[in-house]
């Protein structure tokens, strides 16, 4: 596949998981890991004591975790072949 020919959509979700083309399965399940660990939740709590920011952070947060779950849904249906995890 050639960049030309990417839908956005995979371009956008390449984008969040930090990945280029070609994928693996290896590096598509790393960058996921990699990219919840940067985003958990639970690592804002003690940034701030302010509970404004500290909600603020937590949402933008918990956005992501959401966008990485749902990059790496569509890159591991349409990126990674079916017979390379058998």
């Amino acid at each position: 596949m050639t960049d030309d020919a990417v839908p956005q959509e995979i371009t956008n979700a390449l984008e969040i998981l930090g990945l280029t083309l070609p994928v693996t399965s290896d590096a598509l399940n790393r960058a996921k890991r990699l990219q919840l660990y940067s985003w958990n939740p639970a690592r804002y709590a003690n940034l701030t004591n302010s509970p404004a920011q500290y909600m603020t952070a937590y949402k933008k947060a918990e956005e992501m975790t959401e966008l990485v779950e749902a990059s790496y849904a569509l890159l591991s249906a349409v990126l990674v072949p079916d017979d390379e995890t058998s």
